[in-house]
């Protein structure tokens, strides 16, 4: 009910239709206010809950004092992010990189009218062109988890998928810097933030990030031991903490 009440607050009589769309599971085509294209979820899995914190409870909301012009979303999932993105800062060039393909194959579909989209199927991490098991450990779809070929005991192994690192990010769209950095990436940003970061993150003015020490134990003592060595300061969003470069 309270979901409800808040779109409805949010989006008047849209807000009715939406709601309503998400109770019985009418979620092939869902149309947002001031957002330009429909949206396709999948009824009854965790698309449901990730629309929920992007377009009801805003968590992607984050008052900049600068206009985006380079963002990376890393942990791309669907694309909700990326479409929120696009919606708010129509001029960003959004590289919206996910490893699993059946949200990469939605993620694609969700983005193809948005021409600053640019999906890519790789999974960020430390250290480029290694492959990675992609892991459903029962967190849903928005919850797969990468993990070493080599060290990788699970059961239930969905893929596999090519790493890639921001710098090269970087480099192979000629970024000058990076406006906002999300990432969202089921633990893996322990192994991010273990090495080869300081170039990057030099380079980033907003850091928007989600950690996941309950799927992977010192992601977030990783990420922490490195931005403290960084100007950057600091607010919360909803599950996200989002960081500003002051030097930037």
């Amino acid at each position: 009910m309270k979901k409800t009440l808040k779109y409805i607050k949010k989006y008047g009589v849209d807000g009715i239709i939406i709601s309503t769309k998400l109770k019985w599971g009418n979620t092939k085509k869902i149309s947002i206010p001031n957002v330009s294209h429909p949206i396709c979820l999948r009824n009854d899995t965790s698309d449901i809950n990730t629309f929920h914190q992007i377009f009801n409870a805003l968590e992607y909301d984050i008052r900049l004092d600068f206009s985006p012009q380079t963002i990376i979303d890393a942990g791309a999932n669907i694309g909700l992010a990326s479409i929120y993105f696009a919606n708010k800062y129509p001029a960003a060039k959004i590289i919206a990189v996910e490893p699993e393909s059946a949200n990469f194959n939605l993620l694609k579909k969700n983005t193809a009218p948005y021409k600053n989209v640019y999906p890519l199927k790789r999974a960020i991490s430390n250290e480029s062109d290694q492959y990675l098991h992609i892991v459903d450990d029962g967190y849903g779809e928005w919850g797969f988890m990468t993990h070493p070929k080599s060290h990788s005991q699970h059961k239930n192994i969905k893929g596999s998928v090519k790493t890639i690192t921001i710098e090269e990010i970087i480099k192979e769209n000629n970024l000058p810097c990076i406006d906002i950095l999300k990432i969202d990436i089921e633990g893996a940003e322990k192994e991010l933030f273990d090495s080869n970061f300081h170039d990057w993150i030099a380079k980033t003015r907003c850091i928007i990030i989600e950690l996941h020490d309950n799927m992977k134990k010192g992601a977030s003592q990783s990420f922490f031991k490195v931005i403290s060595q960084y100007n950057f300061s600091y607010s919360h969003r909803g599950e996200n903490l989002v960081f500003i470069n002051n030097d930037n």
